[in-house]
């Protein structure tokens, strides 16, 4: 028997161990498709346990390596663009630019499997270390997009997600990926039987028996921890303010004109004045549905009847003995120009509260993390020209220079309870704003101060995802985006114990507990009672926040799970390279040798 597991028949032909090339196409495009339907709103999750069955089954060496690269990318590239279609109207070379690198991770993927599969890696080990580190290179570029993850498909699955509290989403990604590859190599391993002695009972050898043991050890401790950590809520987790989160339903494309500011203004302010009279104690407004900068010291630069100190002082006595209100609008620092005009030489997407006591609080949270394309152009200061380029032929989503600034601190902003008392602060909470709740980094910082102990008490994502609908008779149609950016949030839940409030444009508003479920109903309100169908409209609801005093595994250390298998995957893809290039060297000097010998004879 060869060493590579390749045998000859009688006839001296080899048989494989793997598939035919001819289904490679087929079976890259079974687990594209089955990858497309686990996700939310389809949410046929079940199938994320078998998803990547076909793809690590043509990961064979009787595929040639630039054949499954090619394929693979090539599917790859249309799975990304077709699930990420809701990109494309917003910025056309944002949506290539990450289409075109994600795809990229597949044939990566699958040489990595390749190489893992001649080694005679067990499959469930080198799936679950090569699929987490392959999603969390989607980090690497452009600041990241951590999205699609097989462990996103789970969101519904609450006990198996509880483990994401000590290894993060990428633990439930490689628990599923473990799966996949267990029963991959069952497949494989039948299938070789089957060539060789007409049987598939040659699977059943003892050393797949360790490897199912092992799988399915690890899935039982999975679900026995869930429990457990489900178990512990009633000892852990009290009560908390009664908060309002409200959802308004215009499409960025009516939004970004600015002339529907005070429409805006007004919608919003009005189901306000209901949930502070439903008893809300915080009201929380999407992500800049307030049409102003409203840092004092702009504001105290422009006239009293200027609109933006309309609208600040309209939110400030909508706050004053009645509520908190933290709403979405746009920061700025200003600049007084020689012929006497205000110029903001720097401008955030950022959130104010507005206080019991009738004054803005001075703390501001101005984003962290930009999206690409989208909030800010990579390197557009290194390359203006290229930047002025595509303002031109409107490949981003303004015509003028809409690029914002970088915010630095992770803001804490503090609220009172009923009793009033500024000096005894109550409740404590961060925000982070859109996208930034994909991204597991920044809700970790929010959670812990210093000692290691909680420094927050619940997360509020304010988020405008009017992007990412579209406008057609009067009516908002949502995208697939609205639910899964939804799922995501979810693993921030879990992973720091933090209940999520979400206040969207567009969809969805909910509230997530700590222990990542989407809660359906509220104690007042007019959206949906089901979470995930308030999409593409307006409303809003109240309800009752949870503490969860718990301190995570996960909120300590971070993705060290995702930055291991990250590693391995760098390693190995250096490996891979550093072969290609030892081989092609010896073929040369082969190909050398061969012509000086002959030139001898010659000679």
């Amino acid at each position: 028997m060869k060493k590579d597991g390749r045998q000859k028949t009688e006839g001296g032909k080899r048989k494989s161990d793997g598939l035919s090339s001819a289904v490679c196409p087929l079976f890259l495009v079974a687990s594209a498709a089955m990858l497309t339907v686990i996700q939310s709103p389809i949410d046929w999750s079940l199938l994320a346990w078998v998803a990547f069955v076909p793809f690590i089954l043509v990961c064979c060496r009787q595929v040639k390596p630039r054949r499954l690269f090619l394929i693979a990318y090539v599917v790859s590239l249309l799975y990304w663009m077709g699930n990420l279609y809701w990109i494309f109207p917003v910025t056309i070379v944002g949506g290539i630019t990450i289409c075109l690198y994600t795809a990229l991770l597949w044939p990566v993927l699958a040489m990595c499997l390749r190489y893992c599969r001649t080694r005679r890696i067990p499959l469930f080990l080198a799936a679950g270390v090569l699929i987490v580190g392959i999603e969390r290179m989607q980090g690497l570029f452009l600041g990241g997009f951590f999205w699609r993850f097989l462990a996103h498909s789970q969101y519904q699955n609450t006990t198996i997600i509880q483990i994401a509290d000590i290894f993060g989403a990428g633990g439930v990604s490689f628990l599923i990926a473990m799966v996949n590859g267990q029963l991959a190599e069952l497949i494989l391993d039948a299938r070789r039987s089957m060539l060789d002695s007409r049987s598939w009972k040659g699977a059943l050898k003892p050393g797949n028996f360790l490897k199912i043991a092992l799988v399915g050890a690890a899935l039982i401790a999975s679900i026995a921890y869930g429990r457990w950590r489900i178990g512990q809520e009633e000892q852990f987790i009290e009560p908390g303010p009664l908060a309002a989160s409200l959802q308004s339903n215009v499409p960025q494309s009516v939004k970004r004109s600015f002339e529907s500011g005070d429409d805006l203004f007004n919608g919003l302010m009005e189901n306000s004045k209901v949930a502070v009279e439903a008893g809300a104690e915080l009201v929380v407004w999407p992500e800049t549905m307030v049409q102003a900068t409203l840092n004092p010291e702009v504001l105290r630069l422009l006239a009293p009847s200027y609109e933006w100190n309309v609208f600040d002082g309209a939110l400030a006595e909508h706050a004053k003995d009645s509520a908190y209100v933290l709403v979405g609008a746009y920061g700025g620092t200003p600049e007084i120009t020689d012929d006497g005009k205000i110029n903001l030489v720097e401008r955030f997407n950022s959130a104010f509260l507005y206080k019991r006591n009738g004054e803005k609080a001075k703390e501001v949270y101005s984003k962290i993390h930009l999206v690409p394309f989208g909030e800010v152009l990579p390197l557009r200061r290194r390359l203006s020209w290229f930047y002025e380029l595509l303002m031109k032929i409107k490949f981003i989503p303004y015509n003028f220079d809409y690029s914002l600034d970088y915010g630095t601190e992770y803001t804490v902003f503090e609220m009172t309870g009923a009793n009033g008392l500024e000096k005894t602060p109550e409740y404590k909470f961060g925000v982070i704003i859109c996208y930034e709740g994909t991204v597991p980094t920044i809700a970790r910082r929010f959670a812990l101060d210093e000692k290691g102990g909680k420094r927050i008490d619940w997360i509020v994502n304010i988020s405008n995802d009017g992007w990412f609908v579209r406008f057609k008779d009067d009516k908002v149609l949502p995208s697939t985006e609205l639910a899964q950016h939804a799922a995501v949030c979810a693993f921030r839940a879990v992973e720091n114990r933090l209940a999520v409030l979400r206040s969207v444009n567009t969809g969805i508003s909910c509230l997530i507990d700590s222990a990542g479920r989407i809660e359906d109903g509220f104690v007042q309100g007019t959206l949906p009672a089901e979470a995930m169908n308030r999409t593409g409209m307006a409303g809003w609801f109240t309800d009752r926040i949870p503490i969860d005093r718990r301190v995570s595994f996960f909120s300590k250390y971070g993705e060290w799970l995702d930055y291991c298998c990250e590693l391995c995957v760098i390693l190995l893809i250096i490996a891979l390279v550093s072969m290609k290039f030892s081989i092609a060297t010896k073929w040369k000097a082969c190909l050398s040798r061969w012509s000086n010998e002959k030139s001898a004879r010659r000679s």
